[in-house]
């Protein structure tokens, strides 16, 4: 998909046919990485107009099944695409891996020799507080509780990558894993699953909403994927930026994109 130099702002975009937004978590929704009360309402304005709010996050198993239990969204994608956490049968909640078990078991077993590894060649670098709760990826934290930068945060994503390991970041964390999946491929299998249809981000009723590199293959299939502000500071060295861009950055910024949604929706 060819996309002009930069993202357009978002009064450009047609949002008239839009039936599911999915949407990262953390910069996208958060704002100070904390969920505004005016952000889970636009969340919930959303679902109440009849769309699908999909969230989709490199953050731990752990907090994707509370997200799904807990806040007004259809689906949860975490670790990256790794699992997700779905609706069956009378409400119970299920969760759905990208790998079978015995191929997760043995990357998983890889993927914490790998990491320990690079660990030890980056002056601070040393696992996120929530890694414990995952089980799939892993994460390194360089902008949560950490202040390692951007130049740290680069040299463990190439130490990775030399070794095997798939490593972008998000705006808190470097994520890493072993296996064939990426928030896409496995958004796609979430829209077959949950939906019983074929995910196509080209056909302009799906909206992708995102902030930072590990968004890149989400901005770049999805037409209407839109970037918070704050996407600014990265899309000089993203892989693919987004279409359109709001004018507020974080949770603001997927509120901004709520209201355009339900505006054009109302016409």
């Amino acid at each position: 998909m060819r996309r002009q130099a930069g993202p357009r702002p978002l009064r450009a975009a047609d949002l008239s046919q839009v039936r599911s937004v999915f949407t990262d978590v953390d910069g996208t929704l958060t704002t100070g990485h904390r969920l505004r009360s005016q952000t889970i309402r636009a969340i919930e304005r959303l679902s109440e107009a009849g769309l699908k709010v999909v969230l989709v996050s490199g953050r731990p198993a752990g907090w994707g099944e509370a997200w799904a239990r807990t806040l007004p969204v259809d689906g949860v994608i975490v670790e990256n695409g790794g699992l997700f956490f779905v609706r069956g049968a009378h409400g119970a909640l299920r969760r759905v891996y990208a790998e079978a078990p015995a191929e997760r078991a043995a990357n998983r077993k890889r993927l914490r020799a790998e990491v320990s590894r690079v660990l030890k060649q980056v002056p601070g670098a040393r696992l996120s507080s929530d890694s414990v709760y995952t089980e799939v990826d892993l994460a390194i934290d360089y902008n949560e509780e950490a202040r390692l930068g951007d130049a740290a945060a680069g040299r463990i994503e190439a130490l990775l990558h030399a070794r095997g390991v798939t490593a972008v970041r998000s705006s808190v964390h470097v994520n890493c894993w072993l296996g064939r999946f990426d928030k896409l491929t496995t958004s796609r299998r979430y829209a077959r699953e949950a939906w019983g249809e074929r995910l196509a981000p080209e056909d302009g009723r799906s909206v992708y909403a995102g902030d930072s590199f590990n968004d890149a293959p989400m901005f770049q299939a999805f037409a209407l994927s839109v970037g918070v502000a704050n996407v600014r500071a990265v899309l000089d060295r993203i892989d693919a930026p987004p279409a359109f861009v709001t004018r507020a950055a974080e949770g603001r910024g997927f509120e901004e994109l709520a209201r355009a949604i339900l505006a054009q929706r109302g016409r």
